[in-house]
């Protein structure tokens, strides 16, 4: 269709700016022609067109269905108007459009056009039907067979269906990326990034107008926009799906760079799978942005299903336990579509809030649902081994993997009920019910140890679980938690290994030198942090000035050493010499107490720029309120004044 003006510049620069996927220009470009003609068909079909590549569907169903009562005699527009209708989830609306277009030649478009609808309500039933209908040489039957699968968890089955339509079809990148999806679920991720690997290479090759990479680098490019080539080239699936697999495996910053080396856009260019996953991503370096990502995605359409769920966890585990409760009851329609089991944990968290003894009852039923399944898997996986069935062995152990990683937060939940009562004996007896399934899992392992070490009568059982730990990181150790590290050197002390513990603190000591020299700007706080821990413990045992002077020569030299954790302890201890003091409980010697005032003095100058406390992501507090306040300087000095008031110095 061509616009009709008398001025073919002007058509010229619509279709150019369409073709370069610039549709808010065109769009810009076409409304005055629009509404100087309202049955321009020219005008309705490219603004139903640029609509709908920009995602606003209800726009470009508006269009559509002006076109169908203009021109009822062109079937397509009908086509059109029930696929922005199915891509605006107005299903029904969608299906009932579907069944007003009787060209015979338009037959098979519908019905592929059906079995999408149906797929999306998450008829698997109705949506495989309608495939059936569907010719059986095309290869978007076997490509539609595959989707199904994959709704039915059948990841293998779904595989040979792609890779069936791939041979027919040749290379297409989406049929590429489905592939890729099937390994990922099958965890199989080597597979899955081969697959990613040929998709990213591809459309450099082919489009590198699409900048790839550019933004990691650094390079300021402008927006490649949702053209139909971006559309083409499944870059934004296949790094979306690269983020992901990082993301399991742990691997952060490979995460993150995944998502910033896919071609540039605008943040209200991108679409709902890419914004879900940056505010997943980027949520320890930006919480606040990330919970506004998620909220503003559960108020759309096309919300992935993954971020109710995420966001209802994330609100937990930053504590928000009353936001969670009011997002679960105000889309009760979305708890139906969660998977029963993080249903169930949610609500028990949320139950504990106000009723610990309820909450611990209800992971007691889960706990158990959860370990007759281990149970149940575990002989699955010792008749397959006796089989011989290699294929079914795997199979059966990623099962139990996945089950549990389900359990274990079941399990954590229930013991953190006791930790916060300080109850250490019931939560290791907690944790003795479940060594069968979990005593090879890190997580596991290291909650035991912590529970050990607290009941400070258990140093040597914990140095049996701190150990493994650390010798699995040993080439590493700066790996290792600081935590971690400073507990098994408490317990060696503790348990008159002093040898072990000063080894420990020169690996530690030798690592960070090593580190320094490779990047002199960077801070590392370990040595520090284990430094500190140990002099905790003296002044918890009330030898306050050596643990006092171990703290102070821990924190040298303050430019590298201070910051916000390395305070937190430093100032516990300050804090419980001034209340010891104050009391007269103990008596320091004056030279201690000089020592003290200086060590405050360098804080006071050292921490003008170092914050004493995270705002929280949600707070309504400004952080202008807190300005001055929430600084090691203020505290410092606060505390100095504390000590030379005590001290009548």
């Amino acid at each position: 269709a061509v616009v009709s003006t008398q001025n073919t510049g002007y058509t010229q620069t619509v279709y150019s700016y369409i073709k370069q996927g610039q549709y808010v220009e065109a769009i810009d470009c076409l409304l005055p022609e629009y509404e100087s003609n309202t049955s321009s068909r020219a005008a309705l079909s490219l603004l139903g067109n640029c609509y709908y590549q920009l995602g606003d569907y209800d726009s470009a169903a508006d269009c559509y269905g002006q076109l169908i009562q203009l021109f009822p005699e062109h079937e397509q527009y009908k086509i059109y108007y029930s696929q922005s209708l199915q891509k605006g989830c107005q299903f029904e609306a969608a299906m009932k459009a579907s069944f007003t277009v009787d060209s015979p030649a338009m037959k098979e478009k519908v019905v592929k056009l059906q079995a999408a609808i149906k797929y999306d309500e998450d008829d698997l039933q109705g949506a495989k039907s309608m495939v059936e209908q569907c010719a059986s040489e095309d290869p978007d039957t076997e490509n539609n067979l595959g989707c199904l699968l994959v709704k039915e968890k059948r990841y293998s089955e779904a595989s040979k269906k792609f890779s069936a339509a791939l041979n027919v079809k040749g290379y297409q990148a989406h049929l590429s990326y489905n592939i890729a999806l099937c390994h990922y679920y099958m965890k199989q991720y080597a597979l899955a990034l081969k697959h990613i690997a040929d998709i990213i290479e591809k459309g450099i090759r082919e489009h590198p107008e699409l900048s790839v990479g550019m933004q990691t680098e650094g390079i300021d490019v402008r927006s490649v926009g949702n053209s139909a080539t971006l559309h083409e080239t499944a870059l934004v699936e296949a790094f979306n799906l690269k983020a992901a697999i990082e993301y399991q495996l742990k691997n952060f910053e490979g995460a993150q760079e995944a998502l910033t080396d896919m071609p540039p856009r605008s943040e209200e260019e991108l679409d709902c799978v890419t914004l879900h996953n940056q505010a997943l991503m980027n949520m320890e370096a930006s919480p606040t942005i990330g919970f506004e990502k998620l909220q503003f995605l559960l108020q759309q359409n096309e919300c992935p299903p993954e971020t109710f769920g995420n966001l209802l966890l994330l609100y937990i585990k930053h504590q928000y336990y009353g936001q969670a409760a009011d997002v679960m009851a105000e889309n009760t329609h979305l708890t139906f579509k969660m998977d029963p089991y993080l249903y169930e944990y949610l609500d028990a968290i949320i139950v504990q809030q106000s009723s610990p003894e309820e909450a611990f009852q209800r992971f007691e039923d889960i706990a158990n649902r959860h370990t007759l399944n281990l149970r149940k898997i575990t002989k699955q996986v010792q008749e397959c081994r006796q089989n011989n069935d290699e294929d079914a062995v795997k199979r059966a152990v990623n099962e139990y993997d996945e089950a549990l990683e389900k359990y274990i937060p079941v399990l954590m939940a229930q013991t953190k009920i006791y930790w916060d009562k300080n109850n250490y004996n019931m939560v290791e007896s907690i944790f003795r019910k479940s060594v069968e399934f979990c005593n090879e899992h890190d997580a596991w392992k290291l909650n035991v140890a912590h529970v050990l070490f607290m009941q400070e009568s258990k140093y040597k059982e914990a140095i049996g679980f701190y150990e493994p730990i650390v010798k699995k990181h040993y080439d590493n150790i700066l790996s290792v938690s600081a935590i971690v590290l400073a507990n098994l050197c408490v317990s060696y002390i503790m348990t008159s290994q002093n040898e072990e513990a000063e080894e420990l603190m020169r690996k530690i000591e030798k690592e960070e030198e090593q580190m320094s020299y490779e990047d002199p700007e960077r801070k590392i706080y370990h040595l520090c942090i284990v430094n500190l821990v140990i002099g905790t413990l003296y002044c918890a045992k009330g030898n306050f000035e050596f643990g006092i002077t171990r703290v102070i020569k821990s924190m040298e030299p303050y430019s590298k050493k201070l910051g916000m954790d390395t305070w937190h302890y430093a100032k516990r201890c300050f804090l419980g010499l001034i209340e010891n003091l104050a009391k007269h409980m103990i008596m320091v010697r004056d030279v201690v107490v000089q020592d003290c005032v200086q060590f405050l003095e360098h804080a006071e100058l050292y921490g003008k720029q170092v914050p004493c406390r995270i705002q929280p992501p949600l707070s309504t507090q400004a952080m202008h309120e807190l300005q001055g306040k929430n600084t090691v300087t203020f505290e410092a000095r606060l505390l100095k004044a504390l000590l030379i008031q005590v001290c009548d110095l």
